[in-house]
């Protein structure tokens, strides 16, 4: 039993590893969605231990420690980086078929040059070593974008963010650009408490009154621009994690509008109605601004509430739903479609078993002039695994062009994650070669040569217009 990480991981078949030797494992990377913190790539410090690397702000980890019955101490309470790390390595070698497992080891091996799997029995060893060689080579959060070839990464923020890191992150050389998306959740969810606190936050930082729905409306539309004239984005992001189409006039939304922002208690038809406005107008304001709009689809936020309110929001107790159906975001798609305002957009689905519908919807809104126009993003969240990967190239590729795709992102808050660029390449490769050798592809390696740089590289640039040279 061979006991080190192996170059070819997840690579079955020869042809495969060829073209990812060859073609996809030099690739740079551009991330267009994850959660890093613009603040600490501006502080670019040192990091503590591989402890902080790996174990803060990852809920993936800290979902993963508690099925083991670790104590929250240990997860995300007070102790230490070096405890929590040694509390994560006991369980490591029981997560067989976890991704995590196989994102430790890549991150290891990437970052420091270790091929042996983590245990309890060598933990102290790895750790002291991997302590000094951040010491040795200064493992900044910089650092880490630049060791793995990182040319863009597009950070998550509010439309009241007034980006001061990104304003000075723009000052700085740098090989990685730092861009922002534009995520106006805060502004769909009428029915929360905090909606009417939050609208004066906006009318603040809009340096506007907003005090009815298309003053809201023109607020972010100003927020959107203040984002696109700091840092150049094209990237906007809107959470639905439950959405269902219900029709709506403009003045049954101005009071719906006006009742939330009292304080009043909606009703499930105002919700839908306001959720329904607020997402086409939101479509019709990305498409003017030549925005790509991103929908991050079925999300069951906060499931277990008395841990939610004991230690935070994105912590690790968010789940998969289906209460955004394929119908009612196919009606958006539709409504933006009539009336000649579907900006670009990228479908992101939680629920895997749904992909092909999914696919399928996409497909029914490309147009002439835009290649892939809508289309599945990458594999996202719960899906960012092999299976989920996997599922998608077989799945999908019989619907959708696989060709066409804009590739990986990390989703991350770990300026170490993006080696799950490198597991998604190498299951592209493995996908085609295997295409390949049972004889259902024979156009030639130049064909295929194009395929892997245009999935891992050209076609999210083109997307987006990002404009970054390879």
């Amino acid at each position: 039993m061979n006991n080190k990480f192996s170059e070819e991981l997840f690579l079955t078949n020869e042809t495969g590893r060829m073209l990812y030797h060859r073609y996809a494992e030099p690739l740079p990377i551009i991330d267009y969605h994850c959660h890093l913190q613009p603040a600490e790539i501006v502080e670019n410090r040192e990091f503590e231990d591989l402890g902080e690397m790996w174990l803060r702000g990852d809920h993936y980890k800290w979902r993963c420690m508690r099925t083991f019955g670790i104590d929250e101490k240990y997860i995300t309470g007070d102790a230490s980086y070096y405890e929590k790390y040694m509390a994560f390595a006991k369980i490591l070698p029981q997560l067989a078929g976890n991704p995590i497992y196989i994102w430790c080891a890549l991150e290891l091996k990437r970052y420091f040059d270790i091929d042996e799997p983590l245990t309890a029995k060598n933990a102290q060893a790895i750790y002291d070593r991997t302590k000094a060689l951040i010491r040795e080579k200064h493992m900044t959060r910089r650092w880490c974008m630049e060791h793995s070839n990182v040319r863009l990464v597009s950070t998550t923020e509010d439309p009241i963010d007034d980006l001061h890191d990104h304003i000075a992150l723009q000052k700085e050389a740098m090989s990685t650009r730092v861009i922002t998306a534009f995520r106006p959740d805060k502004a769909m969810f009428c029915a929360l408490p905090t909606f009417a606190e939050y609208l004066q936050k906006l009318s603040a930082a809009a340096q506007m009154p907003v005090d009815s729905f298309a003053s809201m409306l023109s607020a972010l539309e100003s927020r959107l621009q203040y984002f696109q004239k700091v840092t150049g984005t094209t990237v906007s992001d809107d959470g639905i994690p439950f959405f269902t189409w219900a029709d709506y006039t403009m003045p049954e939304i101005e009071g719906i509008f006006a009742k939330a922002r009292s304080g009043g208690k909606l009703t499930a038809k105002e919700i839908d109605q306001y959720q329904s406005a607020f997402l086409f107008e939101m479509g019709r304001m990305y498409n003017r601004n030549g925005y790509v709009m991103q929908l991050h689809i079925g999300t069951y936020l906060d499931a277990n509430r008395s841990k939610v309110k004991a230690i935070g929001q994105s912590t690790g107790f968010d789940c998969i739903d289906d209460q955004a159906s394929v119908t009612s975001v196919g009606e958006l798609l539709n409504r933006l479609t009539e009336i000649g305002e579907l900006p670009k957009t990228l479908l992101y689905p939680l629920d895997g078993t749904k992909i092909e519908a999914w696919a399928v919807l996409a497909a029914g809104f490309c147009d002439s002039g835009v290649r892939a126009k809508v289309q599945l993003a990458a594999p996202w969240w719960f899906n960012d695994q092999v299976y989920g990967i996997q599922r998608q190239f077989e799945a999908c590729a019989n619907l959708y062009p696989v060709s066409l795709s804009v590739g990986m992102l990390t989703d991350s808050r770990s300026f170490i994650s993006y080696p799950r660029h490198e597991l998604y390449r190498r299951m592209l490769c493995n996908y085609l070669g295997a295409l390949v050798e049972r004889g259902e592809y024979f156009s030639g390696e130049e064909e295929l040569k194009e395929t892997i740089e245009n999935v891992c590289f050209n076609n999210v640039n083109e997307f987006f217009g990002f404009g970054v040279e390879r």
